[in-house]
């Protein structure tokens, strides 16, 4: 679905349409951290996380921007309980003892000449911080039939596991493993101006 962006929530900075500075806090009712690996190096698995939090903060200078996001791991979900229980277990994710994972940002390089960047940041999971690029692509801003101001953002990269040391895995006898080293997480986040509140009910 496009949204539509209203002029008195964006700017225009070197020629690019870019969401007025502010603190954009991530609406954790229209926020989702995916990720796509492969099952017996053919079939896709795709999962999400559906515990999201964070914020996103937008600089007069977009290049000084930042951005905070917490998930909770216990809420992964990739349509097969059997699976999510095993990815919740100490093989993988261990949500006991890491309830969280984090990413903070580093550093933001834009372009100025279209609403994309690449951010620099570290990601924590199971207490393992490694850097990691996110492409992120800032898709518009609306005002909400509440009077919410919002501004949508996309994002992804690919990693290692095993950078985690989420090593776990099994060999095929045919040659192989049964899941890919390499995964790619996808997000999807709105985010409300601070000091507004999000929606009183689902859309």
């Amino acid at each position: 679905m496009s949204v539509t962006a209203q002029p008195s929530l964006v700017r225009t900075v070197a020629g690019s349409e870019v969401p007025v500075a502010g603190d954009w806090a991530v609406d954790p009712g229209h926020a989702e951290v995916a990720f796509v690996g492969r099952h017996f190096m053919m079939t896709k698995v795709r999962g999400r996380f559906t515990d999201v939090t964070g914020l996103v903060r937008i600089a007069e200078d977009p290049a000084d921007s930042s951005v905070e996001v917490t998930i909770g791991m216990a809420s992964v979900t990739s349509g097969s309980a059997d699976r999510d229980d095993h990815l919740r277990s100490p093989d993988f994710f261990d949500v006991t003892t890491h309830p969280t994972a984090t990413f903070r940002s580093a550093g933001v390089r834009w372009a100025g000449t279209t609403a994309t960047a690449t951010v620099d940041g570290d990601l924590t999971i199971v207490g393992v911080t490694r850097p990691v690029v996110l492409e992120v692509a800032y898709l518009g801003a609306v005002t909400d039939p509440w009077g919410g101001h919002r501004a949508v953002f996309s994002a992804w990269t690919e990693v290692n596991r095993e950078d985690w040391g989420l090593t776990w895995n099994m060999a095929l006898e045919a040659g192989g493993v049964m899941v890919s080293k390499k995964v790619r997480i996808e997000i999807e986040v709105e985010t409300v101006l601070a000091g507004e509140p999000a929606e009183a009910q689902e859309a």
